[in-house]
């Protein structure tokens, strides 16, 4: 299997989806503003340290499938998702997406984002699979913790390698793109890496490695 790997947020769409998924459930006077605002806050700058505590993350995450029934959360994520996502898609990414599926590559989102907000972003995308982090459901309810491996740094490597097992095949080329510096262990595992708009840590690190550094902005 060719596989072509795009981390979602900051990569193949110019902004965070959970940060803005947050902001979004704020806005609409959904949560308590202080609370999610400081959490919010706290948990990205945590991200963008490359320091992130990814379990205590999605338990946060979680609260709102833990305080609301699923059919309101989801119905708040399609208007999400329309008034949020769908204007930003960027031309460029969708093209590079499609110019892999002709060739014959197998395209696939991993992101660290929890699959109730990958999901239908990796549908826009019109990728053939995505991997997140997984909400653990119990008896019908969240529970806030986490099942499998969380897709976040290392744990990108280990939930592909996972995935390649369910699939009964093994990855003869990898091609992946990232934004961020949390994606280096990924990054220096592919055949071919390509820096997107990176943070300053992953600029420095793709001038010391030679990796291309590409702009999906339009």
């Amino acid at each position: 299997m060719q596989l072509a790997i795009f981390d979602l947020d900051h990569t193949l769409i110019p902004f965070d989806s959970d940060k803005a998924w947050n902001q979004f459930l704020i806005d609409i006077d959904a949560v308590e503003e202080e609370h999610y605002r400081e959490n919010n806050e706290r948990f990205y700058q945590d991200y963008l340290n490359a320091d992130l505590d990814i379990r205590a993350y999605q338990r946060f995450a979680c609260e709102i499938l833990q305080t609301y029934p699923i059919d309101q959360v989801t119905a708040w994520r399609d208007q999400y998702i329309q008034e949020i996502v769908r204007p930003q898609l960027q031309t460029k990414a969708l093209e590079c997406i499609q110019s892999y599926k002709i060739e014959g590559f197998h395209t696939l989102i991993i992101s660290a984002t929890n699959t109730f907000i990958v999901q239908p972003i990796a549908s826009l995308h019109g990728v053939d699979s995505y991997l997140g982090c997984e909400f653990e459901v119990i008896d019908g309810r969240y529970t806030g913790e986490l099942i499998g491996i969380p897709t976040y740094q290392s744990g990108k490597i280990e939930a592909l390698h996972a995935w390649l097992k369910t699939q009964q095949d093994s990855a003869s080329t990898i091609h992946f793109y990232s934004d961020s510096i949390n994606d280096r262990p990924l990054l220096e595992k592919a055949d071919q890496a390509f820096v997107v708009d990176p943070d300053q840590s992953l600029a420095e690190l793709a001038l010391n490695k030679g990796w291309p550094v590409i702009q999906f902005a339009d």
